[in-house]
């Protein structure tokens, strides 16, 4: 069963950089993390998850506002990819972070909208 699995997270000082990944796992030929949009949240300690940004199947980006200017989402279609590099980061941008597929397009932020989790990959940005 198609799955995105996320890695990338780690320790970071503020101020610094990390680039995610999320890649497709368990997918059969033919059916590749490419047909999909993928958002990237995050979720902190007692805080709700939060969507960030989102790229389509045909490689149209939308973020919140948030995390634009700092944040990008791209994907390497060849590598089965979507990468979340992430610059200047903050002590608040601490979270487990997430990606998740949908349909062909971005849509809506709601994470109702999406329907395939991975498991999540924690930042944290501490000096």
């Amino acid at each position: 069963q198609l799955r995105p699995v996320e890695s990338g997270g780690g320790l970071v000082q503020p101020g610094g950089s990390l680039r995610l990944s999320c890649a497709a796992s368990g997918f059969t030929s033919g059916f590749p993390l490419n047909y999909y949009a993928v958002g990237w949240f995050r979720q902190a300690p007692g805080k709700e998850r939060e969507a960030l940004s989102c790229i389509s199947s045909s490689g149209s980006t939308k973020y919140v506002d948030s995390v634009k200017g700092r944040f990008t989402i791209s994907r390497d279609n060849a590598k089965n990819t979507v990468y979340l590099q992430m610059n200047s980061l903050k002590p608040e941008d601490t979270a487990v972070y997430y990606c998740a597929t949908r349909g062909p397009s971005c849509g809506g932020w709601g994470p109702e909208e999406y329907d395939k989790w991975g498991k999540g990959t924690l930042v944290t940005v501490s000096s």
